[in-house]
């Protein structure tokens, strides 16, 4: 049996998660190295007002993650694949050996300055549950009026479903939502349209920082976010990092091809327990935890358990 870990994207961010970090020296590390990049404590850019800035979100986020990564890593834990949503990618790309730390923090600052830049307001992202996609399509087309885009984006699960765009229109899907039979229509905690084709601009910019980053081969499989195909080669991830900023996010079709490969084990690195708690409603049979939930000593209990420890 296999172990995952998954990387969190935007929208499980909170005031104070790079302060509740796991308190080991791989992570100090790892926020003194961001911090000496960025020039100024990263730990700055997770309080309530930074965290209105897309661009710090998304800094924080890849921080927090690969921080707690790090902490696994040192206590002996290996993955057999690895997998990011949306901005969490760059932390798995890191993971895997595809991308160095400083490299994806680069890139990661840009793409969340490009992002913002883009679409400075009036623009963001809801989630629909209970509806399968081609359901909440429907509602799309008829929420989009001239100069209102909206699209679907993000496949989570079969029933939770993203949609990206103009606020109003995003708002049009989530009151269509109901009466169509969603059991749950609300705005996400993402103040861009990401994953749509809106973001062409992010994505050259994002290109252009990319292409002149190192990559490796990567040392566990890491799942596409744009396909939901296990990737091998270094430049298949780069062409995912760039491709995936307007491409929709497939999650549910990654986490199906590596429980597929034999995936039995899911644990989200932090913050918080989104992805373990969409791979536990996927895959009854499997297990899924997250490193806030039960911290380092019991992953690597689970690891052990599992054979992804000492690896």
């Amino acid at each position: 049996m296999s172990t995952v870990f998954l990387f969190p994207g935007q929208g499980g961010q909170y005031p104070g998660m790079l302060r509740e970090l796991p308190r080991h020296p791989a992570a100090a590390q790892v926020v003194e190295e961001v911090s000496g990049r960025l020039g100024h404590d990263v730990r700055d850019l997770d309080s309530e007002e930074a965290l209105r800035s897309n661009a710090s979100v998304q800094v924080a986020l890849f921080t927090a993650a690969v921080a707690s990564w790090r902490v696994v890593d040192a206590l002996g834990g290996r993955p057999d694949f690895v997998a990011g949503h949306s901005i969490g990618a760059f932390g798995a790309a890191v993971a895997c050996g595809a991308l160095s730390l400083g490299d994806a923090l680069d890139a990661v600052r840009v793409r969340g300055r490009a992002m913002e830049d883009a679409y400075p307001s009036g623009y963001g992202m809801g989630v629909v549950l209970g509806l399968d996609e081609r359901a909440v399509a429907g509602l799309v087309e008829r929420a989009v009026r001239p100069g209102e885009p909206v699209y679907t984006t993000n496949v989570n699960a079969p029933r939770q479903i993203a949609v990206s765009g103009a606020n109003a229109a995003v708002d049009r899907v989530l009151e269509l939502a109901g009466p169509a039979g969603a059991t749950k229509a609300e705005r996400l905690r993402v103040n861009v349209p990401a994953h749509c084709p809106l973001m062409r601009g992010p994505q050259e910019r994002l290109a252009d920082v990319l292409s002149g980053a190192a990559f490796g081969r990567p040392v566990a499989p890491y799942a596409s976010n744009s396909t939901g195909r296990t990737l091998r080669t270094g430049e298949a991830v780069r062409e995912d990092l760039v491709r995936s900023v307007a491409c929709a996010v497939r999650w549910h079709d990654a986490m199906s091809v590596l429980y597929e490969r034999g995936a039995r084990l899911f644990v989200q690195m932090c913050p918080g327990d989104a992805l373990s708690r969409l791979a536990a409603g996927a895959f009854p049979e499997a297990r899924a935890t997250s490193l806030r939930e039960t911290g380092p000593a019991h992953v690597l209990q689970l690891l052990c358990r599992e054979g992804g420890a000492g690896m």
